[in-house]
């Protein structure tokens, strides 16, 4: 079975990669880069992989920004959502190019970012710019951050695969008792 998944990852990792990073990505990509310290997946192919998916998906979001995005800031329900934008222009406005290049690496606006942006008077070619610039930072890094931590990732790896199954084996002995002496509970009632 591991075999069949390892030989998944290798014709398709890249796709799933890509669509992960597309969307989000950050743990995906520290496993990729894992992935590549181990052989399974290359490493220039994970940062490219990665800066493709990231860069595009902010691209899009920031055009549907452009597009929708006032529409969608006014007639958002989410409180969350609201206060992450406003959020978002605050730091806009306090760190401009800076707050650009680095909005992936904030928790809690990684995500409303490029929407919001899209919906200031930002150039659309400024963005492009600099969206491709922290894209290229951000897959390198998390890319190289999961190959170099690999060793103490594989450590993880093989004490979770221990635990996983010691929980398993726990969960399911839980469920017998528990099924158990429910069903006896239930009878003396009844």
């Amino acid at each position: 079975m591991l075999e069949t998944f390892e030989g998944f990852l290798r014709e398709y990792g890249y796709i799933v990669l890509f669509v992960g990073t597309f969307l989000e990505g950050e743990t995906m990509v520290l496993v990729a880069g894992y992935l590549a310290k181990t052989g399974v997946l290359d490493l220039n192919l994970v940062i490219l992989a990665s800066f493709s998916g990231t860069y595009f998906g902010d691209q899009l979001y920031f055009f549907i920004g452009r597009r929708w995005g006032h529409l969608l800031v006014k007639r958002a329900s989410s409180e969350v959502w609201q206060r992450r934008t406003a959020r978002v222009m605050e730091l806009l406005q306090k760190y401009n190019t800076w707050f650009i290049l680095g909005f992936r690496f904030v928790y809690g606006v990684r995500n409303v970012t490029p929407f919001a942006l899209g919906a200031t008077p930002l150039p659309a070619i400024r963005f492009m710019l600099l969206n491709a610039i922290a894209a290229i930072v951000w897959a390198t890094s998390f890319a190289y951050g999961g190959y170099v931590f690999g060793h103490a990732m594989e450590g993880f790896m093989e004490q979770f695969k221990h635990y996983f199954f010691a929980a398993i084996g726990l969960l399911l002995i839980g469920l017998w008792v528990r099924r158990r002496f429910f069903q006896k509970a239930t009878v003396e009632a009844g």
